[in-house]
């Protein structure tokens, strides 16, 4: 649903505060940053965060690899719905308002922004950009770009992702040249982060007349327009279905920010572009480029090797990491039938021998997902304290009975545990459900199997699935695996056009508004949202709205594991697992880095931001 900006409540009131905040001047103004609960962990007047070297020099190439499942890229803007955009560039070309910082969570710093000021009614967040902040094409970042950026993010041609994290922006106040006022429907401390994070673009960009029509083009038709942003970076020498380059630009305006000192070091970034993991892999060992993440485990512990990792050039680093465990699951669209069952999907969730997979085919490398928010203190655990009760109750009609009792807890096959004992437990509810064996088949009432299909993108996704399709086949359940090239399949996610898909959620210790789009009712029927299981539940939308709203501490810990529970319990999700280190092979003839990681950092991030080129070696 578009926001669209209203009238405050009290109009004399709003003029009035702005009156004061004119008259008040500097006084006003007082902080260097926003912290969601608690105290800022740098002070005012920080010279750099403490996980960079202030003193790592200019110069030299990052060479990467894509992250991107696409094997190319179609267009220059990341904002909008269709085509591919190159890997990285919305975080190399664009600043925001507020920058967070790797080692700390729930806190951002002025970037774009000097200061920032949250009412302390909760409904509105005031920011004073700075007089030095640019864009590429020299031209001050201004108010007016501020509210251009977010008017276009919240019309008609971007990602529906937009509208559901600002549902609760009210509207965007231009009090000055420099001076913007975020204005909240309701009370929410999240937002002045969410707002603050944000990319902003120029006005220009984009700003040719549409020679068809003789109006300003619309956003969706800026394809190949060149970006007009301020951040560290520009487009350089692009080959494209190769390889594209982003230039370091000499003149960046926040170079000798505390929040900017010690990164964007390289000179050069090059993102390489390669059409499968064999080819990549292949290239890396070659020298084609610098840095590598690995997802996969078989590839970690048996692949990555050779010559040039005997030598010492490329290294295996395994760093350690306090991200949140996220939840990467399988995603049961119950928008279908027999999906829309709650007794199928715990069923199917039973089948999966997790304990097996990661002996025989991960190599113990990871961790079962128990829940949204594994590694944080939004996890919930045990049975329901009187405060996550007091938010549940109110929907006891409409949430699982199970919600109310242990936090759910993946099935195991190990120790007492079986799969024998699962699939038993599985046929049961799969008989509860109306799913008998019919002449040796498993069928419903009406005679029709019970057949789905996997929808993947890649066929590397078959090897993986493939000990679940078994075990699924001694239920009597038929599991399609269905490869599709990657463009099909992003369409089909985008219709909803899918039984069961392999999705990787991040995690986050502040969880907010963002998870209206992933399980909110209003997002479950809005194409192309982030609500792919489909789940349509006031109990979830109100226990939601709680969590953003929440005032204080306890209050919002209380919610986001009242979430927890009736997410879990649901079964919409069935938890696959986590990794607690970020594999990386870097060459370390080319790269230096700071000595440690910082706990927030996201993998290959970290490299882009921090390191910097070694100095040339003399043999």
């Amino acid at each position: 649903m578009q926001v669209s900006p209203r009238i405050p409540r009290n109009t004399l009131a709003r003029w009035g505060a702005a009156l004061l905040l004119g008259l008040a001047g500097q006084a006003t103004w007082a902080a260097h940053g926003y912290a969601l609960w608690g105290e800022l962990k740098y002070p005012d007047g920080f010279t750099h965060f403490d996980y960079v070297n202030p003193q790592a020099p200019k110069g030299g190439e990052l060479r990467l690899v894509s992250n991107l499942r696409v094997s190319t890229f179609d267009k220059y803007n990341p904002f909008t719905l269709r085509g591919s955009a190159p890997a990285y560039l919305s975080g190399l070309m664009f600043d925001s308002l507020l920058a967070g910082a790797l080692d700390e969570t729930g806190a951002a710093y002025g970037l774009l922004a000097e200061d920032v000021q949250a009412a302390p009614d909760g409904l509105s967040a005031t920011f004073r950009l700075r007089d030095t902040a640019k864009f590429h094409n020299g031209d001050p970042v201004l108010a007016a770009d501020v509210k251009h950026s977010f008017d276009t993010l919240l019309g008609p041609h971007t990602s529906p992702a937009y509208k559901t994290i600002l549902a609760d922006l009210a509207g965007l106040d231009v009090l000055g040249e420099r001076t913007v006022r975020f204005r909240f429907k309701v009370p929410n401390r999240e937002l002045p982060l969410t707002v603050g994070s944000i990319p902003i673009f120029s006005r220009q960009w984009g700003n040719e007349v549409d020679p068809a029509t003789g109006q300003r083009k619309t956003f969706d038709k800026v394809v190949m327009d060149v970006p007009i942003g301020s951040g560290p970076y520009k487009i350089g020498p692009v080959k494209f279905g190769r390889d594209i380059t982003y230039v370091r630009d000499p003149g960046y305006w926040a170079r000798d920010l505390p929040v900017r000192r010690g990164t964007a070091n390289f000179d050069r970034i090059t993102v390489k572009i390669y059409k499968d993991n064999t080819a990549r892999l292949e290239a890396l060992k070659a020298g084609e480029f610098d840095l590598m993440r690995f997802f996969s485990a078989g590839d970690w512990a048996r692949r990555v090797n050779g010559r040039k990792f005997d030598s010492g050039e490329l290294v295996k680093g395994e760093f350690t990491h306090k991200l949140p465990t996220g939840f990467q699951s399988y995603v049961l669209n119950t928008r279908r039938k027999p999906l829309d069952d709650i007794r199928v999907r715990e069923a199917l969730g039973l089948a999966v021998d997790y304990e097996w997979m990661n002996r025989q085919m991960f190599y113990g490398a990871y961790q079962r997902v128990r829940g949204l928010f594994g590694n944080t203190a939004c996890a919930a655990e045990g049975t329901p304290g009187p405060d996550e009760l007091a938010l549940l109750e109110p929907g006891r009609a409409q949430l699982p009975p199970a919600v109310f009792g242990p936090m759910y807890a993946p099935p195991r096959t190990d120790g007492e545990n079986s799969l024998r004992g699962n699939l038993r437990k599985a046929q049961a509810l799969l008989r509860e459900a109306g799913w008998t064996v019919q002449e040796g088949v498993l069928r419903n009432a009406q005679g029709e199997p019970l057949v789905l299909e996997y929808l993947d993108s890649a066929e590397v996704g078959a090897r993986v699935v493939a000990p679940w399709i078994r075990n699924l086949q001694k239920l009597g359940v038929t599991l399609r695996f269905r490869p599709v090239d990657f463009a099909l399949y992003q369409q089909r996610l985008r219709s909803f056009d899918f039984d069961i898909i392999s999705l990787a959620f991040q995690g986050t210790h502040n969880p907010g508004s963002e998870y209206a789009d992933i399980f909110g009712s209003e997002a479950a029927k809005t194409p192309d949202s982030g609500n792919y299981s489909g789940l349509a539940n006031p109990a979830v939308d109100r226990i939601i709205t709680r969590m953003v709203g929440a005032k204080t501490q306890p209050e919002f810990q209380a919610a986001c594991r009242a979430l927890d529970r009736a997410i879990s319990h649901s079964h919409v999700l069935i938890p696959q697992w986590s990794a607690s280190t970020h594999r990386m092979a870097y060459n370390a003839w080319r790269l230096q880095r700071p000595a440690t990681m910082p706990p927030y950092a996201s993998g290959e991030a970290w490299a882009i931001d921090t390191w910097w080129a070694a100095p040339p070696r003399k043999d």
